[in-house]
């Protein structure tokens, strides 16, 4: 079955090689607007994914008004509006403004945040980090020498740079962003700048030597330290706080600052990789893409902060998240008696009637309240336990996914036709078949549908109408999957690994201007689970549905890769962490059977 982890967001994986940046990001924004072949596309930054009621309200009616009546969530938690009109930039911007979205128009495309979806709603964490958003959030917008970031640079950031602030729980901080805020059980917060957070199966980026190591480690066998917290800062025994070997902040390590100070160090932080990529004479666009000379170091980052009056203590390792789990679908008991619902949506988009759904539940729960997540779902809060089954009732019938063993999720697509002139195929549309065809196979083996799935929302509407046809085809594509299988076997016997966190630019790449999944994470109760509902067998592999080689928005780690190769035609492989090179020979199929291929490759048949 398809059922299995989540595509993760994506950024770009860290290396040895550092890319040279002729020009500035071409990300669009609200008031930067990229020409498609569909119209004119807006991406309006959210940070940590958090509107009220009125705010989702006022973007819907822009999507209806202005746009082609949906709206995307991309894997930042930002909102996307396809279907523009060349000439509506100037009432789409005044739109913005009158509903709080666009609070500076220097600043539109730098407000990148993702933050913990569920912090302060489900007793997790160990922070609620919806004040530290809305902090970073206004350092982030304020020009003044004065500011909380103490310099007036930051609308200097490309659209592609990223902060995550997670609770403690360990899912935004696994995201890769270029600073990262983790909240920790004294109240405080650890800060990293640059890459994933290392964990199982992740390789912390190689870094080189930088210049200042050799002083560094003088000082340390002298007995003082870079700080002045004296010698017993620097020893490398037993619960050490040594520095990273390089003084860069990419081996798990980081800064302990106090919580108060949290959201002001975040944006420093930004200041110091600002300050690097003038000294680099580079145009980088995100902190790894710094030459290792040039790096954001530990010490660095500390003097910026305790400059402007921040205590800021080293510590190599980042205290180890309770799980890195995006919230799964469906109903989250809270501790003060309230429930939050946690809905993914297909291949990332809705209708403007289940935008309308969702904006309405936001107001009946009671918080008044709508969160998109990086994982492209959104989060109601405020239910009551008795409301929450009715809502979700009404959400699962609107065609949205509320339960965490539906055959979307673990399953992204990029744009395709007729969105980008470059795509060879519909694979939205064949996405959609390849999910109905899943559907269909469950219904035969257990006699029912799995919630949720059974009808493929209106963004796939093609494909529905097609299902039918398919389910009659599906006994010889099952015999022409039987070769595949064979083929692919070898991969579906090492499909254990879980994907490495580092992963390509997010709501970037080529102007990836719609790589798009329905969100959740492992372990989902598939084929092979336990009766206690823990995994029977390995995780099986995220399937990314590409319509051209760039491939824009594929998760990295290892993945299924199905590319289009003309308009019916697909090539299936598994890529794996490195350079996403092949691991296994490709199968060509058709359209038809891309369910099969894909099962067969993700271990899944």
């Amino acid at each position: 079955m398809l059922a299995a982890m989540p595509l993760p967001p994506t950024t770009t994986p860290p290396g040895d090689e550092t890319p040279v940046r002729g020009r500035d990001d071409a990300c669009p924004g609200a008031l930067r607007l990229h020409p498609a072949d569909d119209g004119s596309l807006a991406r309006i930054r959210v940070p940590g994914g958090l509107l009220t009621a009125r705010q989702a309200e006022a973007l819907g009616r822009v999507s209806e008004e202005l746009g082609d009546g949906r709206l995307d969530i991309t894997s930042r938690g930002n909102a996307q509006v396809r279907g523009l009109a060349a000439g509506c930039g100037a009432e789409l911007a005044a739109r913005l403004r009158t509903a709080g979205l666009l609070p500076s128009d220097r600043h539109d495309r730098v407000r990148n945040i993702v933050a913990s979806p569920l912090s302060g709603l489900d007793g997790r964490g160990h922070a609620d980090v919806v004040a530290w958003v809305r902090e970073l959030d206004a350092a982030l917008c304020d020009d003044t020498p004065t500011g909380p970031a103490g310099r007036g640079e930051l609308s200097g950031l490309s659209g592609r740079f990223l902060f995550a602030l997670d609770d403690g729980r360990g899912d935004v901080a696994a995201l890769g962003a270029d600073v990262t805020l983790i909240a920790t059980a004294d109240g405080g917060a650890v800060l990293r700048c640059g890459g994933p957070l290392p964990g199982p199966g992740v390789s912390p980026p190689s870094g080189a030597t930088h210049p200042d190591t050799a002083a560094r480690r003088a000082r340390r066998t002298d007995g003082s330290d870079p700080l002045g917290r004296g010698a017993e800062a620097n020893t490398d025994g037993a619960g050490a706080t040594s520095l990273a070997t390089d003084g860069s902040m990419a081996g798990g390590g980081g800064l302990r600052v106090r919580g108060e100070d949290a959201p002001r160090a975040a944006a420093l932080a930004a200041v110091e990789f600002l300050t690097r990529v003038r000294e680099s004479g580079t145009r980088a666009w995100r902190v790894r893409e710094l030459p290792a000379e040039h790096a954001v170091t530990t010490g660095g980052l500390a003097a910026r902060l305790a400059g402007a009056g921040i205590e800021a203590v080293p510590v190599e390792h980042t205290p180890a998240p309770a799980s890195a789990a995006p919230p799964a679908p469906g109903s989250v008991p809270g501790p003060n008696g309230r429930h939050a619902l946690s809905i993914a949506l297909p291949l990332g988009r809705v209708s403007a009637a289940q935008w309308r759904l969702l904006t309405t539940l936001a107001s009946r729960g009671g918080a008044d309240e709508l969160r998109m997540t990086p994982w492209r779902g959104v989060v109601l809060p405020g239910f009551a336990p008795d409301d929450a089954p009715g809502a979700l009732s009404e959400l699962a019938g609107a065609g949205l996914v509320t339960t965490p063993d539906s055959p979307w999720l673990g399953v992204g697509a990029c744009t395709g036709r007729p969105g980008c002139a470059k795509s060879l195929a519909d694979v939205r549309a064949d996405a959609a078949r390849m999910v109905a065809d899943v559907t269909r196979g469950r219904a035969a083996g257990t006699g029912q549908v799995a919630a949720g799935a059974a009808d493929t929302p209106d963004t796939a509407g093609a494909s529905a109408r097609t299902a039918g046809a398919v389910a009659r085809t599906a006994g010889a594509v099952a015999r022409t999957v039987g070769a595949v299988a064979r083929t692919v076997g070898a991969v579906a016997r090492t499909v254990g690994a879980v994907a490495d966190p580092a992963r390509r630019d997010a709501d970037s790449g080529h102007v990836d201007t719609g790589h798009v999944v329905a969100g959740g994470s492992p372990p989902w109760p598939v084929n092979g689970t336990t009766s206690g509902g823990g995994r029977a067998g390995p995780e099986p592999l995220p399937v990314y549905v590409s319509g051209c080689e760039r491939r824009c928005g594929h998760p990295g780690g290892r993945w299924v890769d199905a590319l289009a190769i003309g308009d019916t035609a697909y090539r299936v492989t598994v890529r794996g962490a490195g350079g996403d090179t092949p691991e296994t020979d490709s199968v060509d199929v058709t359209a038809e059977q891309l369910a099969g291929a894909v099962a067969a490759a993700r271990g899944t048949t």
